[in-house]
């Protein structure tokens, strides 16, 4: 390997399917949702034989970044990146590749989720290695593919083309990326399970900084300009007043729609290939609903944060972990208790509870959010 590698955590989400608990200050990402620690805590320990904290960079929003400074305290105060506003993940990654360039020059990028659960993260190291080794070709994007273990219709896909052949020597598992599916309908998810050669995107992605700028000036030049024009003052007195003034007018897009589509094109000047994460106990429990699924020692088993007494009932999940829940006669219920709100609902419903956030948006209840 012959750049030095960095990890960029994007840490900026509101986590809104986790309502009650989740909130504009305390998102998904900076919550116990599974375990002790936060899910920005389990990120940085599951990759810290990778990339020392001297590496490490997150990108957050304003009204989080004290909370990441607390959680994270041997993070480089330099390398806490703070959005004035949320413009989607194009744009995070583009202002963590920036400051990247000034500090470093070039450098490969490992640019990941804050809010996933790996149950076997030595395998998963490994694979994240093998991921910056392919990185390190200068036209390369790698993104790792998850193993499909049901026609998930939630989910982006990524098709896979040809392996990848002698230049990546040891990585032949490696493929080409042929396209990128976005959520298929139920019928279609099923056809690219039996298929096996899709994989689901997990939003994990390794490339040098430059060959992501390079790319970007290709199909974001307005993007790529304003935040190029900002980096000779990273650093100085006025370099937050640019960055907001320079934010708001950058493209409100995925990096998915915004560079990996097109740059799986040909003609496009990369590779974007896709690297198999297999067996690697993955999930971005993205609801209540699934929370119960990592937990939950059987199909019909009741889980609780707390002390729970239940009578014919089965298939609930409680947090309510300062009181005693009692329960008679239900059946697959999510029950999430905060000191200011009750959170109830059916555990096929859990991907819902983001509409609860916009009523309560459209009410004008802030106190709530």
């Amino acid at each position: 390997m012959k750049l030095p590698a960095h990890a960029v955590i994007l840490a900026g989400g509101r986590g809104t399917r986790f309502w009650p608990r989740s909130r504009t200050r305390t998102p998904k990402q900076l919550l116990n949702i599974v375990g002790t620690e936060t899910m920005i805590e389990q990120t940085v320990r599951r990759i810290a034989p990778l990339f020392p904290a001297s590496r490490l960079w997150v990108v957050t929003q304003a009204e989080q970044a004290e909370a990441v400074r607390r959680q994270l305290p041997s993070l480089p105060r330099a390398h806490l990146l703070v959005e004035p506003e949320g413009r989607n993940t194009a744009a995070a990654i583009a202002l963590a590749s920036v400051h990247l360039r000034r500090e470093c020059g070039d450098a490969l990028m490992a640019v990941l989720p804050a809010d996933h659960v790996i149950a076997r993260e030595r395998r998963y190291r490994e694979l994240a290695r093998r991921a910056l080794r392919l990185a390190d070709a200068p036209d390369a994007l790698v993104v790792l593919g998850i193993q499909p273990s049901r026609p998930e219709t939630g989910y982006g896909y990524i098709e896979r083309g040809a392996a990848i052949g002698d230049r990546f020597g040891a990585d032949a598992r490696a493929f080409r990326v042929r396209r990128f599916t976005e959520k298929p309908a139920l019928r279609m998810a099923r056809r690219y399970v039996a298929s096996g050669r899709y994989f689901w995107n997990a939003g994990m992605f390794f490339w040098r900084a430059s060959t992501f700028l390079a790319q970007l000036q290709r199909v974001l030049p307005a993007t790529a300009q304003r935040l190029a024009a900002l980096e000779d003052s990273i650093g100085g007195a006025g370099y937050a007043a640019r960055l907001r003034r320079a934010y708001g007018r950058l493209e409100n897009i995925s990096v998915d729609y915004a560079v990996l589509e097109p740059a799986s094109r040909p003609k496009s000047g990369a590779r974007v290939i896709v690297l198999p994460a297999k067996n690697i106990g993955w999930s971005d429990i993205g609801s209540w609903a699934a929370v119960y699924e990592l937990l939950a020692p059987c199909g019909d088993a009741n889980v609780s944060a707390g002390d729970v007494v239940t009578i014919d009932s089965a298939g609930n999940y409680f947090w309510a972990p300062k009181k005693v829940v009692a329960a008679i006669g239900v059946r697959d219920l999510v029950l999430v208790e905060t000191p200011d709100a009750l959170l109830v609902c059916p555990r096929e419903r859990a991907q819902d509870v983001g509409r609860i956030v916009k009523e309560l948006e459209r009410r004008r209840l802030r106190r709530l959010l």
